[in-house]
């Protein structure tokens, strides 16, 4: 069975950090993209970060470049993105994704997390 599964969300103060854990199974992640993509309430769905070891790439929205860092640990199958200085328009349900190539066509969807930032 291919499942992508996000954890790590919950409820911090602003200035707090959390680390999302994306662990896949079924597949290997170290052959694809993985991408974090956010949807705050009535808000369209957002790109957080990226990474591909394949291709060298690693990339961050404006918004969160200096407080988010995306990595990958091949031997646990997991990709994290570390995330620092949180905000509360940070707040929103966090989701991952597994696609091949690059730019990266993603076939691959975990369920979401959710990070809810307090002021």
């Amino acid at each position: 069975d291919v499942q992508l599964q996000a954890s790590g969300g919950g409820l911090v103060q602003a200035g707090g950090s959390l680390r999302l854990s994306c662990a896949a199974s079924g597949f290997s992640l170290e052959e694809y993209a993985v991408g974090w993509f956010r949807q705050a309430p009535g808000k369209d769905s957002e790109g957080v970060s990226c990474i591909s070891n394949t291709f060298g790439e690693t990339h961050y929205a404006e918004s969160v470049k200096g407080r988010f860092t995306i990595s990958s640990d091949n031997a646990k199958n997991t990709v994290y993105l570390q995330m620092n200085s949180l905000k509360p328009e940070d707040t929103a349900v966090y989701y991952c994704a597994a696609g091949l190539n690059w730019p990266p066509r993603y076939d691959y969807w975990g369920q979401g997390t959710l990070v809810t930032v307090s002021s």
